[in-house]
């Protein structure tokens, strides 16, 4: 049984609005292009290939324009809605039968990862479907996300959401790791003081089974949740450091299709056609006759 993939990309919610009203966050570009193809990129290179994007009605027919069915990348994708912002959690029941007793990964439309290291990590807990993985990483400012709190001999007792006075340092990134059971346990929850089905809430409902492993991301990962104005430049400022100085693209869902053999050199070589006037097409027709 493969792992299927959920990217929950929203609206712009209350940090960016009203100023980004009128199209989807996801859908506005981290450097050079759209925040979406980040997260996705991240699924890919876990490798799963079945994924399911939740976006707002609003926005639905633009991400549809922007991905397409996934032929072109060799994987398959999926649309639904979520009518109103009512919780993280809420997306394996908007999900459930996409899901389908599957175990499952779900991936925040505005959080961006990086880091080699990573990328070996998340490629082995795919892999072990019954195990169910949160990423810790040090902030500071935790009071803006779940915060995990640890004893003495550093085991994670409790995750507390959005804390007025953290426990620790270390926020739970937007990246989930779920078995089977998910979408059972998402119906379990009851809507917070916020109204919404929390993420933490559903976390916590397998850390009371001793059945939830937080990862640690260490220094040579990157996280960055683009939530606000200054978190998005910074995540740009970023992305294009990192691709100038080694001549590689980040967060490029063609690139990872392609090396992970899931497109042939000549369909790599279409799109390479179809970008051509971006920049992209060069790039791409550069990775294949030099096989970096």
């Amino acid at each position: 049984m493969q792992r299927k993939g959920i990217i929950l990309a929203g609206g712009s919610g209350t940090r960016l609005a009203p100023i980004t009203k009128a199209i989807s966050k996801q859908l506005m570009p981290i450097y050079n292009k759209p925040m979406i193809y980040y997260p996705l990129s991240t699924l890919m290179l876990c490798g799963i290939r079945e994924i399911l994007v939740i976006t707002t009605p609003f926005h639905k027919e633009s991400f549809m324009n922007l991905l397409g069915n996934g032929e072109d990348l060799g994987i398959r994708l999926n649309y639904k809605t979520q009518e109103n912002p009512d919780g993280i959690s809420q997306a394996f029941i908007i999900g459930e039968n996409f899901i389908n007793n599957s175990p499952v990964a779900l991936i925040l439309g505005d959080n961006l990862f990086n880091g080699s290291d990573l990328v070996k990590k998340l490629k082995i807990i795919n892999k072990k479907y019954s195990k169910n993985t949160i990423f810790a990483f040090p902030v500071n400012d935790p009071e803006r996300y779940g915060v995990v709190e640890f004893d003495e001999n550093s085991k994670v007792i409790n995750i507390e959401e959005k804390p007025k006075k953290a426990k620790s340092r270390y926020a739970i990134t937007g990246l989930y790791f779920y078995d089977k059971s998910v979408v059972e346990k998402a119906h379990k929850i009851v809507p917070s003081s916020r109204g919404e089905l929390e993420i933490t809430s559903l976390n916590k409902l397998y850390l009371a089974e001793n059945n939830l492993n937080v990862e640690i991301m260490n220094r040579g990962m990157a996280w960055l949740d683009t939530g606000t104005f200054d978190s998005l430049n910074q995540a740009s400022n970023y992305i294009r450091i990192l691709e100038k100085r080694q001549g590689l693209k980040i967060g490029c869902p063609y690139e990872v299709a392609w090396r992970n053999n899931w497109i042939s050199d000549e369909k790599f070589k279409e799109s390479a056609v179809k970008f051509e006037k971006s920049g992209y097409g060069n790039y791409f027709l550069d990775l294949i006759n030099e096989k970096i």
